[in-house]
């Protein structure tokens, strides 16, 4: 039933293929080569922002920099909601740090176009697309 669909289609459907990945040997390890490469780009991403925000650091802040400090007032204030008014403090790194990977890696697969980059076996996606990345968050 699957080939009529494709057949008479006007969009070619998604075809399901499981087991087929790009691994790597590290360390006796084997590894998704397409979740590291792209868990990679997402911490590059986050990486390069924080140092563009930090960069020129001024007392009122504009541009990215005010960007970056209304993330983190947001991510502040759902942590001390949740939290509450004494413990929030020492989560808000490691809340922050989820949330911001998490956020970008979700939009960095619906923005990138992964397609575009071939590889021998496998095909680049977001990091939060395998379950692993998922499961290890």
């Amino acid at each position: 039933m699957l080939n009529s669909l494709t057949t008479f289609s006007l969009f070619p459907l998604a075809e399901l293929e499981v087991g087929k990945h790009f691994y790597w040997e590290l360390g006796g390890l084997k590894v998704h080569g397409q979740v590291l490469m792209t868990s990679w780009f997402v911490i590059a991403v986050l990486v390069l922002a924080s140092i563009l925000a930090t960069r020129n650091v001024q007392r009122v802040p504009g541009g990215f920099q005010n960007f970056m400090e209304y993330a983190l007032e947001f991510i502040r204030d759902l942590a001390k909601n949740q939290l509450g008014e004494k413990e929030y403090r020492p989560w808000v790194p490691f809340i922050g740090t989820l949330f911001l990977f998490i956020f970008i890696a979700n939009w960095s697969g619906a923005l990138v176009p992964w397609k575009i980059i071939g590889l021998p076996e496998g095909e680049l996606a977001a990091p939060t697309n395998d379950i692993n990345t998922t499961v290890a968050l």
